[in-house]
């Protein structure tokens, strides 16, 4: 057990009164409690929490002071290849031949989008991406890649013979 200074219980009461997360205050508090001479288990049954809550927060305090007890960012972009700047950025090199009028080629936009991230992804990687930043398929593909010239012009003739 680390015993505060005068000067760190005095900050930790004023942080009391800063506009911080309850998670942060609770923990301040826990800290403070032990300053007064609780005992951890006594702290844990009187804030409500396990014991190794309160252990917990002890441990961040000695280590780092009382920026270690303000909570851990949840959530967020935690597998992104890169950031949402970086891929505007890398979006803007194709938007302006698009804007001129040019199709974009989605294998192009992944070769470009690999070589940024220096490894292979999926197609649905660069799709998403076009999704994220409001980039949407104005135009179907022209024909069918699998498509028989011959049994078009023949249903063609056979359709407006019967008109």
């Amino acid at each position: 057990m680390v015993k505060c200074t005068k000067g760190q219980v005095r900050r930790l009461k004023t942080a009391l009164h800063w506009k911080i997360p309850p998670e942060q205050r609770q923990r301040i508090q826990m800290v403070l409690l032990r300053e007064s001479g609780m005992t951890q288990p006594a702290i844990a049954e009187a804030m409500g929490v396990s014991l190794s809550t309160v252990n917990r927060a002890h441990m961040a305090y000695d280590l780092d002071g009382i920026k270690a007890l303000k909570p851990k960012p949840i959530g967020g972009r935690k597998r992104e290849n890169m950031t949402l700047a970086e891929e505007r950025a890398l979006l803007d090199r194709f938007a302006k031949a698009a804007g001129a009028g040019e199709m974009l080629n989605i294998h192009d936009l992944k070769a470009a989008y690999e070589k940024a991230i220096g490894h292979e992804t999926s197609n649905s990687t660069v799709y998403n991406l076009l999704a994220r930043h409001g980039w949407r398929k104005l135009m179907p593909r022209p024909f069918h890649p699998k498509r028989d010239i011959a049994a078009q012009n023949t249903f063609k003739k056979a359709a407006f013979q019967m008109l």
